[in-house]
């Protein structure tokens, strides 16, 4: 897809990552629209570039239908929804710690808001033949994180609803992305800026991930991958599941013995 003069709306778009596609996108000629629990945030983040800043609070079907009535009003059509909102709480100690109100709410932004999303425009991008959905997953969702089950899980559920996306409305003319990026430096992981983070290994920028997303939008390709070593994993995991689970086993020893604990914003240092 060419972005330029296209109507696009990005959840969770006031920092982070979202912020970074939502600039880099304007920068393309698209009219963005950036939504957030914030609603400060989004319009100071859409101020940046003269884009539009609204509420929304993604697990709530009503905000994601309003938010989509009030960028057609303002915008017409939209021809990409980015569902990128996300989150993560680790758990306390072991893999179903984490109480049924994070698990919960885990499930609410990774699946159902994209769902929500979906519903919302699939109607009209199917009746004009046209229409893109842009998904933020994780590699945790091809792989696995260490330390937070309720994320993977979810985040596994997410790839499997873009496949379905893709593999439901291919034939309608609608593309579907899905982003499964590994450490990036947002508030994630507890940095305010990237220049925070140092020269912690594998940890790439908010606008490095937005600039490998554009590209494989530009290319429509389903699976967008910004650190491009996700592929191999993902074929080691295919090729012996026992044998990445054993590799899985061994490198949460290490960063554990490192970090001392399984909280993510210490333990990507030491992957």
């Amino acid at each position: 897809m060419n972005l330029d003069q296209k109507t696009v709306i990005i959840t969770g778009g006031a920092s982070g990552i979202g912020a970074a596609m939502a600039t880099r996108f304007a920068a393309e000629g698209a009219r963005v629209v950036v939504a957030d629990l914030d609603a400060a945030a989004a319009q100071a983040t859409a101020a940046t570039f003269g884009g539009l800043g609204l509420p929304c609070d993604v697990t709530k079907e009503d905000d994601i239908q309003a938010l989509v009535q009030r960028t057609e009003a303002e915008h017409g059509p939209i021809d990409l929804f980015c569902s990128n909102a996300g989150l993560a709480v680790g758990e306390p100690s072991h893999a179903a710690s984490a109480s049924n109100a994070d698990w919960s709410r885990a499930w609410e932004v990774h699946v159902m808001a994209h769902v929500y999303a979906a519903r919302a425009v699939l109607p009209g991008m199917i009746d004009r033949g046209q229409g893109y959905l842009l998904q933020m997953a994780s590699a945790a969702g091809l792989l696995n994180q260490i330390g937070d089950a309720a994320y993977s899980a979810t985040k596994h559920a997410a790839v499997s609803f873009a496949e379905s996306l893709a593999i439901t409305h291919g034939r309608d003319g609608i593309k579907v992305s899905v982003i499964c990026p590994q450490y990036v430096a947002t508030p994630l992981l507890g940095y305010s800026t990237p220049d925070e983070a140092g020269d912690a290994p594998g940890l790439l920028s908010p606008e490095e991930v937005a600039e490998t997303v554009l590209q494989g939008v530009a290319e429509e390709r389903f699976l967008i991958l910004p650190h491009p070593q996700v592929a191999q994993y993902l074929q080691f995991k295919s090729a012996d599941h026992d044998k990445w689970l054993e590799s899985m086993r061994r490198l949460r020893d290490k960063v554990t013995g490192e970090a001392g604990t399984t909280d993510l914003r210490r333990i990507h240092r030491h992957i």
